[in-house]
């Protein structure tokens, strides 16, 4: 069931957001079943045959966590020490759950190429969402044995792992960022005010999404497929391909996270802001600051740190680095591909800290009030994103590398536009649409802030806020009749991973 969908906006949102606030005038246990029920409904129209494993996972951590409340509660070394150890196995159990789930295939395809064998195994199905529900629970296990959660309730960690606006696609929750919210009373009764600033940000998202993401996703397909399978573009069909991919990209991805907090709005629940203008950065630290924020802070708390961070020295700083954004890369798809898009960032992180290193920070808090420097450093920043992107978006090595090629290869420039122009598509109007799209990503204000300032000034009643709520309401059938026009369902892109 797609955000994006008549069903789900039309039937399936109003009955839960109805049942949530009936209950919760009558008991906030029921209100939170309610949505926990709904939640696992929700999963479950995706993917029934694997609404069992994610409860087994629910049940399995749970229990875990509360057995290392228990062992950790009591006295002397040795309780300390069956903590760690229901840990490790917690850590261990959800590891082993998503690497069977996700990378079997992986490994066995590459192990037949080592092998020269071919052997005649079923191919493991990889369950929507389990990149998602994995991390989010290993993160809750570390912080249990970390001393961060003390009392457990097991409808209020179920609703917290299977939460239907983050479940399938993120971000990535921590476990102190949502169980509070549902043992507060408040977010049981309805507010006028955030039901429509949510509306009106889930709006924008759908926006993103509908409109701009699968308006210029035509251009990249068009170009990605082509190289995959074994033609080359030219130099203006591989730049229209990646640029147009590093839009699509963003404006899914974002405007996935902005729907998500816009429905969590209208269930007075907050979540964390995913992305804040990432195509902004200029410095590959500064992209990583702005992209995908839960899931580089997972990286950082959970792996980085855990390897040591920057506390044994340089080098080991440098190690760190590139084996916690390869192992980031990984957990993006079972692919090489994936690997060499995390070697790169981490690699691009290694040069940045080095860089930074050797100028000092003298020199580089003066080279910071350059404006000439700042264009220079996002000019650069972006090269670096966008050629990265092709090697995350090409289903093959091979059209990566022709990718790339072709990117490179200014004479190809005299060649036709065959790849476009057989797709029916003209190369001016995908130059316009990344035209307009990086002016959008880059100079306009983000959903961010205009999602705070709308839930601000819709706080009291107003004759604004009913206005608000009209237009909220009428965009959103629009967009809908928008994308029902297609006659074809467009997932997000991150339901893949």
């Amino acid at each position: 069931m797609l955000f994006t969908t008549t069903t789900f906006v039309m039937l399936y949102l109003p009955v839960v957001l109805a049942g949530f606030f009936v209950l919760g005038r009558r008991s906030q246990s029921a209100a939170a079943g309610w949505l926990f029920i709904a939640s696992l409904f929700f999963y479950g129209y995706w993917m029934p045959e694997f609404t069992l494993l994610l409860v087994a996972s629910i049940a399995i951590n749970f229990s875990l966590g509360l057995r290392i409340i228990r062992a950790d509660g009591g006295a002397g070394h040795s309780s300390r020490r069956t903590a760690r150890l229901w840990t490790v196995l917690g850590i261990v159990f959800n590891l082993g759950l998503l690497g069977y789930y996700k990378y079997a295939n992986f490994f066995v395809h590459n192990l037949e190429i080592v092998l020269g064998t071919e052997w005649n195994i079923a191919k493991v199905l990889l369950p929507i969402g389990i990149s998602f529900y994995s991390f989010t629970q290993i993160a809750f296990i570390v912080d249990t044995y970390r001393g961060k959660v003390r009392e457990l309730n097991v409808v209020h960690y179920g609703l917290f792992v299977t939460y239907f606006p983050h479940l399938i696609a993120g971000p990535v929750l921590h476990h102190g960022q949502m169980m509070p919210q549902f043992a507060d009373r408040a977010i049981y009764a309805p507010r006028a005010g955030w039901v429509v600033s949510g509306l009106l940000l889930f709006c924008l998202g759908m926006f993103k999404k509908v409109v701009l993401a699968d308006g210029i996703s035509p251009y990249a397909d068009a170009v990605f497929k082509g190289a995959d399978a074994g033609q080359m573009p030219t130099i203006g069909e591989a730049w229209i391909g990646a640029v147009a991919y590093t839009f699509q990209l963003y404006f899914d991805f974002s405007g996935y996270s902005d729907m998500a907090i816009g429905l969590s709005w209208m269930f007075n629940i907050r979540l964390p802001f995913n992305f804040d203008s990432p195509y902004r950065a200029t410095s590959i630290s500064d992209f990583w600051r702005r992209w995908h924020i839960s899931l580089s802070t997972f990286l950082r708390d959970y792996l980085y740190i855990a390897l040591g961070g920057n506390r044994y020295g340089v080098w080991r700083r440098y190690v760190n680095l590139m084996v916690t954004m390869i192992l980031g890369g990984l957990w993006h798809g079972a692919s090489w591909s994936f690997v060499i898009w995390g070697a790169l960032h981490g690699a691009y992180l290694v040069v940045n800290h080095y860089f930074r290193a050797v100028l000092g920070a003298n020199r580089c808090h003066a080279l910071a009030g350059s404006r000439l420097w700042r264009v220079l450093a996002w000019a650069m920043t972006m090269f670096c994103v966008i050629v990265a992107w092709v090697f995350f978006r090409a289903e093959s090595l091979g059209g990566a590398a022709r990718m790339l090629q072709a990117m490179a290869d200014p004479g190809s420039a005299r060649d036709t536009m065959g790849l476009l122009w057989n797709a029916g598509l003209q190369w001016s109007v995908a130059a316009g649409w990344c035209a307009v799209l990086g002016a959008i990503a880059v100079l306009a204000p983000n959903t961010n802030s205009i999602g705070r300032h709308l839930q601000a000034r819709l706080a009291t009643p107003s004759v604004l806020r009913a206005a608000a709520g009209t237009v909220a309401v009428l965009a959103t059938v629009f967009l809908l009749l928008v994308n029902d026009a297609r006659g074809s369902v467009s997932a997000f892109i991150y339901f893949n991973f």
